[in-house]
């Protein structure tokens, strides 16, 4: 089967990127915040110091966990209709953005910080658009308790979507036992939820080679509770990791290593899909650089990576507004092109649906322009069949030389599954420097919200999950 892939790396240099992985996991290790974390990791064979709090890991470690991983896996929906089998066979399944900490309110164009009512919005937004297949939980509702946030955005999200949920907060084990413990209300118990995952977690190292105590503690709940692991790497050139792309690809592999021995020495054979998130810094802004020329090549090595050791991967991203202060396709065709080839890596899943302003903002508009545009991208990773049949030499010979192939009924016959006719009303959103699909985008969306009915949760389950948050909230004194 004949899939486009951008690639970066000749087999030689995948060899190179492991091996000094390897080597860097050996002599400089990772810092893990956590004692309970070094501790296990210790166990299991590395060299760990409780003084500088690093873990310095054996190749044996890194291939053993790699063996144990799992090749395949599904990030289930809650109605069962959604379910995304990992890996894909040709385009990545996308999701929205995450995790914006204001809204560009739909009504008033105006930004502010984004609540509760805003995470169900973009969630049932995300949950009435097909080409969108799962959703992160995108927002920080900044009108609750802080300890708590990412616990209501998980419970609204679950409210508002029938589709696989990726939550974007890990603050600490306990915030991830309660994750565990709303996903089970819905599921039945947690022993359903283990055989279906219906939320699976961004957890980010810090770069360069560091894991905070909360996240990485929550990481091993999460493993030892067979809740997918999302490690997502966010080394930035020049800033936390070195500016040559060969260095930020290392850091980058060498975290998703890392991570993964984290998971597989917590439960073996835990969910674990390799993530990057990594490009150059914007030298004049201090950002994180989505629109660089670099962004694909990095995308696209780690990627490579992550095939190297079928590792279902997170390495790629869809959203044409992420560098962008407003809704629309305001930045240069240059520049639009390198978030678009992001998609075209072999990644599995890719976010970044309804980003604006380096991903700190989110418009529902914007939501609804990428899912649009990602109906045309998409073609360029539709499957091709390239055997006998299709090269036609039957039919070439009834032809014969010289002559038009138009008239032949083999032509008539296959000529609507080969090729993809672009939607002419979308094509005309797919102007660079123009924000004109915005107020039609903007009346879909409205649209939307009004008149699709996300699968409800039973009030009785409803009510529950409101008062394991209150309960939680309680014990971390709110």
């Amino acid at each position: 089967m004949a899939v486009a892939r951008l690639r970066f790396l000749e087999r030689e240099e995948e060899d190179l990127v492991h091996e000094y992985s390897l080597k860097s996991l050996r002599e400089i290790g990772v810092k893990i915040h956590s004692e309970s974390v070094l501790k296990m990791l210790g166990k299991a064979g590395a060299d760990i110091d409780l003084k500088t709090m690093v873990a310095r890991i054996p190749e044996e470690m890194v291939t053993e966990a790699i063996r144990k991983a799992p090749k395949e896996f599904k990030l289930y929906s809650r109605d069962g209709k959604h379910d995304l089998k990992l890996p894909t066979e040709s385009m990545p399944y996308i999701s929205t953005t995450g995790l914006g900490i204001y809204v560009r309110d739909i009504r008033t164009g105006k930004n502010r910080p984004s609540t509760r009512k805003d995470v169900a919005d973009v969630v049932r937004l995300g949950d009435a658009l097909d080409q969108i297949d799962y959703l992160w939980t995108t927002l920080t509702a900044t009108d609750v308790p802080q300890i708590a946030h990412g616990l209501h955005e998980l419970w609204t999200a679950f409210q508002n979507t029938s589709k696989h949920v990726q939550s974007v907060s890990v603050g600490s084990a306990d915030e991830c036992k309660m994750q565990i413990k709303l996903a089970s209300l819905i599921a039945g118990d947690e022993e359903e939820l283990r055989k279906r995952p219906i939320f699976s977690v961004i957890c980010c190292p810090i770069a360069p080679l560091s894991f905070e105590k909360g996240a990485v503690e929550g990481q091993v709940e999460l493993n030892r509770a067979g809740i997918p692991v999302v490690s997502m790497s966010m080394s930035l050139g020049g800033m936390s990791a070195p500016i040559t792309l060969g260095g930020t690809i290392l850091n980058a592999n060498t975290e998703n290593l890392a991570s993964l021995v984290i998971s597989q020495t917590a439960n073996p054979g835990a969910p674990h899909i390799y993530s990057s998130e990594s490009t150059p810094v914007n030298m004049t802004t201090g950002n994180i650089y989505y629109e660089c020329p670099e962004a694909p090549l990095i995308a696209a090595a780690t990627t490579q990576m992550a095939k190297r050791y079928r590792l279902p991967c997170l390495t790629g991203a869809w959203g044409t507004g992420a560098d962008d202060p407003e809704p629309g396709l305001l930045s240069p065709l240059s520049e639009i092109t390198s978030l678009t080839l992001c998609a075209m890596t072999g990644t599995d899943l890719a976010a970044g649906a309804g980003s604006i302003d380096v991903a700190k903002g989110v418009s529902l508009e914007q939501v609804v322009i990428d899912a649009y545009l990602w109906e045309n991208h998409r073609a360029f990773m539709r499957k091709f069949t390239i055997d006998a049949e299709s090269f036609a030499l039957d039919v070439v010979k009834q032809v014969g030389h010289g002559n038009s192939f138009l008239t032949h009924p083999h032509t008539a016959k296959n000529f609507r599954k080969e090729l993809y006719f672009r939607d002419k009303k979308k094509l005309s959103w797919e102007q660079t420097l123009s924000n004109k699909s915005v107020p039609e985008a903007r009346e879909i969306a409205i649209r939307l919200l009004r008149e699709h009915e996300p699968l409800l949760l039973d009030a009785s389950v409803v009510r529950q999950g409101e008062e394991q948050i209150k309960e939680f909230e309680r014990l971390h004194g709110v």
